[in-house]
Formats: C-alpha cells, sequence, structure tokens
C-alpha cells in the first residue's frame, strides 16, 4: 500500500524541501516507520519515547484524526492521504 503524506513546513528539511512525499505501510505507525527510512529523524518528531503519537503532533488519514480511529494501528489504505500536522501553541 502506498500513501501520500503531507509534511509540514518545520519538517521538511528533513525530506530535501519536499511538500509531499509517498509512503509504503499498511497502518499509520508502519508509514511513520517507513518515512523514517527514507528520512532519518522523521520518527522522534513524531512519536515519543513510550511510542505513542506526540502530544504537540496530529496525523489526520482522510481528513480524520487518528487519534480518533485507532491511533498508529489505523489501517491505511492505497492512495490514502496522511497530513502531518504540528499543534500551534497559543495563548
Amino acid at each position: 500500500m502506498s500513501a501520500t503524506v503531507k509534511i509540514p513546513t518545520p519538517l521538511r528539511k528533513l525530506t530535501n524541501g519536499e511538500t509531499t512525499v509517498d509512503a509504503d505501510g499498511a497502518t499509520v505507525g508502519a508509514i511513520v516507520d517507513a518515512l523514517e527510512s527514507a528520512y532519518p529523524g522523521m520518527r522522534e518528531r513524531l512519536i515519543d519515547e513510550s511510542g505513542d503519537l506526540r502530544h504537540f503532533v496530529n496525523i489526520y488519514l482522510n481528513g480524520e484524526d487518528v487519534r480518533y480511529l485507532d491511533g498508529l494501528n489505523s489501517s491505511v489504505g492505497d492512495k490514502d492521504e496522511l497530513s502531518i500536522v504540528p499543534a500551534v501553541a497559543g495563548g
């Protein structure tokens, strides 16, 4: 399965400026692993020490927050779209 992943501006230095990349994997977690293989340093920016999605990062699968689906175990189909969205702090 190949999904398209939208890369936010802060992470584009890892993808040589690419705004979207293709990654293979049957789950969101497998996509993250594929991104790490292709772009070292990506996983540590998305996943915390306990293996969960970092609090300040949201990943959307076809427009739905994976936290409300099955998290990193959410199934990814061929041609699905993942968007990585860093949380914006403000006050």
